[in-house]
């Protein structure tokens, strides 16, 4: 009778959450895949209590049957895909005016009428095929929007940088981060003075502007994102080249007082190959017995260290900002990694006998296991003292 109970109430807990999940707002991205719609749908994911994200594959653009499948199920459509780079200016142009048609052409078969959201450029202000083919695909859907009386903004975006960006395609951040820290020699094309955004920030803005639409009959129509920092092009090339000099070869920690210096430090981190790590310590031995040098750094933080008996797992989760340095100092350890929504482990084993650092990167779930048959000892720094209001930590089973 009580086993009969049981199942009968993890049915309604079952069915309870389905319905959850049709009442949740569903977003579908274009460009999901892409490096702004990568980093927008992992903030969905991360409010899978308030979102349920529509997948979307770039192939949908070449089947009306399975774009107008996608259309139907969304909410909310933040149209980001586009060509960013072509050899052949007419291409790029004709390319991003008829991903905008096929949407529009989708909306009006399917008469669907979720509130849409084009991410524009800056490009917009400079006369190029770039530049007009985001202002012509914006103002074309802003007529669908006026035609039907839907919800429609028009997203103006500074240049976006952050991590998993493309290099020599998304932007020169990505570019220069990738051949700093792989031993390449970048070069400075024009010395532009760049308006720069997170690519996370952004995120955030546009799941603001979802939040809002549901709240209210009306959004605007043209929403110009604020950028967080202005530098030049040789600005941005002299810092990255720091964070090479004095971190990926010396193992200093640069100053992270700043957000936008821990965004940047995050990017080029990001392009730095996983096979870096586990970096060795010079250990100082004499008759009294050894001396390491465990961490550097210009900055403030937070010393932490603890032990891990035998066969025991710490960790299984990801940071989106913190910076943080694992440090085994005694007995053997196996550290793994894995990027979320990703299905590649990465593996350290690290003894004591020879002691090494690993820095944990953003966005990739990591445990510390104790494989040896004594306690584990592991110095961890990160960045900024734990804060339980805003912890910066997310689980997630590696």
């Amino acid at each position: 009778m009580n086993t009969g109970k049981i199942k009968h109430n993890k049915t309604l807990q079952y069915n309870n959450k389905a319905k959850d999940q049709l009442k949740k707002p569903r977003i579908g991205i274009t460009g999901q895949t892409g490096f702004i719609g990568t980093h927008l749908s992992y903030a969905i994911y991360l409010n899978e209590d308030r979102f349920r994200l529509i997948p979307f594959e770039d192939d949908y653009f070449q089947s009306e049957i399975r774009l107008d499948d996608f259309v139907k199920k969304c909410d909310v459509i933040v149209h980001l895909a586009a060509m960013n780079r072509h050899n052949d200016p007419d291409v790029l142009y004709k390319t991003n005016i008829r991903l905008v048609q096929k949407l529009i052409d989708s909306l009006e078969r399917t008469s669907s009428l979720p509130y849409v959201i084009m991410a524009s450029s800056l490009q917009e202000e400079r006369d190029n095929p770039y530049g007009n083919s985001k202002r012509e695909g914006r103002m074309m859907l802003a007529d669908w929007a006026a035609k039907h009386k839907a919800k429609f903004s028009g997203l103006i975006i500074p240049n976006v940088f952050g991590p998993f960006g493309i290099p020599f395609y998304n932007s020169v951040i990505s570019t220069f981060s990738y051949q700093i820290a792989n031993g390449q020699q970048p070069k400075i094309e024009i010395d532009a003075e760049l308006k720069l955004i997170y690519v996370a920030d952004l995120a955030k803005s546009i799941i603001s502007l979802i939040d809002i639409s549901f709240k209210t009959e009306q959004v605007k129509e043209l929403v110009k994102i604020d950028f967080q920092k202005e530098k030049k092009v040789s600005a941005l090339l002299n810092q990255l080249l720091e964070y090479r000099a004095t971190y990926q070869d010396q193992g200093v920690f640069p100053d992270l007082s700043d957000p936008f210096d821990i965004a940047l430090f995050n990017t080029y981190r990001s392009y730095m190959p996983l096979s870096f790590f586990p970096v060795t310590y010079q250990k100082h031995t004499d008759k009294r017995g050894d001396f390491i040098e465990v961490m550097k750094f210009n900055t403030s933080g937070q010393v932490s260290c603890s032990t891990t008996k035998p066969g025991v797992t710490r960790g299984n989760h990801f940071h989106l900002r913190k910076v943080e340095r694992f440090s085994i100092i005694q007995g053997k350890a196996c550290i793994r990694l894995r990027r979320f929504r990703n299905s590649d482990v990465v593996e350290y084993i690290v003894d004591g006998m020879q002691p090494a650092y690993i820095d944990m990167p953003i966005w990739f779930s990591h445990n510390i296991t104790n494989i040896g048959g004594s306690d584990l000892l592991t110095l961890f720094w990160i960045n900024e003292a734990y804060n339980p209001s805003d912890p910066d930590t997310y689980s997630y089973e590696v």
